[in-house]
């Protein structure tokens, strides 16, 4: 059975997109059979793998609020084994039209379970906010990753995070874990960034990845061009990072 783990953090800008997009195509280089829900209606998952959203039929959206199933909103990308359900900028307004549904917490949920037996990983990109969105995407998930920047007020917003998700555990998913809090934007020249590093692994300890993402211009290019940084430079640093990354994962995972 898949696997499924939402990427969260309702601070913007810490690298969740990046993150989503780079360990996925690590994970499909290895071998892992893997599918991105792109949840934030900026769609910048969706259009750094390459997917032109003004041409879509069908996005999560449509399996959101008209009951499309996922299979038709399923669409391949340029690297085997890994698919992407796109998102579309409708999304903003889901939340409100969700309001009056049946069991609104669980819509994600119901959608992707049928897709587990398909995917060792399902990652869902959640947008920069706790609305309804994110609940069913951490309703739906086994466990959260946690991107943090390695920049002053790394911290702050974490604790609101870590309260939504206790929150979800106890009324809605017993068994949502955090998979782990990932360093990114990491600059070892820097001393505040060390400083956040040192931080981070006091607060939560064994929780944190042993994998560091580092700044690198590669990476931030990447996008631009519609691929992940393994496409776009293989031997660049931030390829490397989500590689490791990637087999970290899965090493913990078996």
């Amino acid at each position: 059975m898949g696997k499924i783990i939402s990427l969260a953090n309702q601070k913007g800008g810490v690298g969740k997109t990046t993150t989503a997009i780079n360990l996925a195509a690590s994970l499909a280089s290895l071998g892992q059979k893997v599918l991105i829900v792109d949840a934030d209606p900026q769609a910048n998952a969706s259009s750094g793998l390459g997917v032109d959203i003004r041409t879509l039929e069908f996005t999560i959206y449509e399996c959101l609020i008209d009951g499309v199933p996922t299979q038709q909103a399923i669409h391949e990308t340029q690297i085997k084994n890994l698919d992407i359900i796109p998102s579309h900028i409708d999304l903003v307004g889901a939340e409100i039209e969700m309001l009056n549904m049946e069991n609104r917490e669980r819509v994600m949920e119901r959608l992707l379970n049928p897709l587990r037996t398909v995917y060792d990983y399902i990652l869902i990109d959640c947008s920069p906010s706790l609305g309804l969105i994110t609940v069913n995407s951490l309703t739906a998930s086994n466990s959260v990753i946690i991107p943090v920047q390695c920049e002053y007020f790394a911290l702050e917003g974490i604790s609101k995070l870590l309260n939504t998700i206790k929150i979800i555990k106890s009324k809605l998913n017993m068994g949502l874990e955090i998979e782990g809090f990932l360093l990114t934007m990491y600059d070892n020249r820097l001393r505040l960034a060390n400083q956040v590093l040192a931080e981070v692994k006091k607060h939560f300890e064994g929780m944190v990845f042993e994998t560091v993402i580092s700044r690198n211009v590669r990476l931030s290019e990447a996008p631009s061009h519609g691929m992940p940084v393994l496409l776009y430079d293989a031997e660049s640093k931030g390829s490397t990072n989500y590689m490791d990354l990637a087999k970290e994962l899965i090493q913990k995972n078996i």
